[in-house]
């Protein structure tokens, strides 16, 4: 079992966007083979990507406001919101707020080919 302060794990940049960051809280190399839990950080003013990939994702926003965009619409967040991103669906997380806009993201590994 693991139990941490997801603050231990270090931010690192996106790398697809500025001003967001995410921290690898559980993923396989804590032993975890099946999902990795993120927590991405958002600044103020900042978007993630409008992109889509073919895995599912579930998000709880624990800090902030913002909103999300999605090939349907936009929905406005804040503490407590929770998400469901099928997999092929179009979407970004913007913060419009003057704080930072933090939030738990899960996502499945892809099954490997046997």
């Amino acid at each position: 079992m693991i139990v941490r302060d997801f603050k231990e794990v270090e931010a690192q940049p996106s790398g697809e966007a500025a001003g967001v960051s995410l921290r690898w809280v559980i993923s396989k190399a804590d032993g975890a083979p099946n999902f990795a839990m993120r927590v991405l950080e958002v600044e103020p003013g900042c978007a993630t990507p409008y992109h889509q990939h073919e895995w599912e994702h579930e998000v709880f926003v624990i800090e902030g406001q913002g909103v999300v965009r999605w090939s349907g619409g936009e929905q406005s967040l804040s503490y407590g919101s929770v998400v469901f991103v099928p997999g092929g669906e179009m979407h970004q997380f913007i913060n419009n707020g003057n704080t930072l806009l933090r939030f738990l993201c899960l996502i499945p590994y892809p099954k490997e080919n046997k």
